[in-house]
């Protein structure tokens, strides 16, 4: 048990009750809390009003749907955040290099090439830390943020600038670019680019996510309502498939499924460019293990270091 002297006074508060107290504030539900911090939700009431209690303060607001922070509550909220990680950094600075880091990372991700320099930082990792362990579980954006809202995942790669307000956003230094995945005597496939117009006749395989992206209006204007959507996908490898059986077309990332070998499947990028961002996405106020701060730390090195390439060739 950790005990923090609270700036100003004389309570003396367990760091626990600062991170069910974030979380909490996070979520904004008991419920969803206490799932998170695999904890009951009357033991996480219990411990709100120990913490209550302890400062003589309301933090919440208790509504039949929403719990939402007092004016004392969002002040907690920041001082909580910067002790706790005042108190992590002093922690860290008498480690010594040779304690050892061990634990799971476990991100979730959607199929695209962003996978690369992700997975080269696993493998620096490894090299240091042989007894950090890596767990990917691959889907939709959706599903993705649930499993990430459950506390299932450490952190997320998700496409597009579609931001909330509840989490932490690391924008990665690339982009994915979108095309058309046809079979190799497809009359687009003479072509070295394709147009959104060029869509309009052809049955097409769309990946889900856009048929509900507040991007699809930006991305393909009023043509989209009139295309002819045969089918959808979350994952393009299985998709694939339907394109080599002469089913559709699949709009889809470049660089995932492979045009080189016998398979009859050919790629075309749309131009104009229709290009979407990456960004590591994580809880606000989470509580991450030593292997999961390693994980983000090289991240955020690697993220800085090809930034400042791109400015300098620039």
């Amino acid at each position: 048990m950790t005990l923090i002297l609270w700036p100003g006074g004389d309570a003396m508060i367990e760091t626990r009750l600062l991170y069910y107290f974030l979380a909490t504030a996070r979520e904004e539900s008991m419920t969803k809390a206490a799932e998170t911090l695999h904890i009951t939700q009357p033991a996480l009431s219990k411990q709100i009003m120990e913490l209550e209690a302890q400062l003589g303060k309301q933090l919440f607001i208790r509504g039949r749907k929403k719990t939402t922070l007092t004016e004392d509550g969002i002040y907690l909220r920041g001082r909580a955040q910067e002790l706790l990680d005042l108190m992590e950094r002093t922690e860290s600075a008498f480690q010594s290099e040779d304690d050892l880091v061990c634990g799971d990372v476990c991100l979730g991700c959607g199929e695209t090439p962003a996978m690369g320099l992700i997975a080269g930082i696993f493998k620096k990792i490894q090299e240091d830390c042989p007894h950090v362990h890596f767990h990917l579980f691959s889907g939709d954006s959706a599903t993705i943020m649930e499993k990430l809202d459950q506390g299932l995942l450490d952190a997320g790669l998700q496409l597009g600038p579609e931001r909330r307000e509840h989490y932490d956003y690391l924008e990665l230094p690339m982009t994915d670019s979108f095309g058309l995945l046809m079979p190799k005597d497809c009359r687009l496939a003479a072509k070295k680019s394709i147009s959104i117009n060029d869509l309009n006749e052809l049955p097409l395989i769309m990946p889900r996510q856009v048929q509900s992206s507040s991007e699809r209006l930006a991305w393909f204007g009023g043509v989209y309502d009139s295309l002819n959507v045969v089918a959808t996908y979350n994952l393009v490898y299985n998709a694939t498939f339907m394109v080599e059986q002469g089913l559709g077309c699949a709009f889809c990332l470049s660089g995932l499924a492979d045009t080189s070998g016998a398979r009859n499947l050919a790629f075309r990028p749309v131009k104009p460019a229709i290009t979407v961002g990456l960004s590591l996405v994580t809880k606000k106020y989470q509580t991450f293990s030593p292997a999961v701060k390693v994980f983000l730390a090289r991240l955020k090195e690697e993220t800085r270091l090809q930034a400042g390439n791109k400015t300098a060739q620039t």
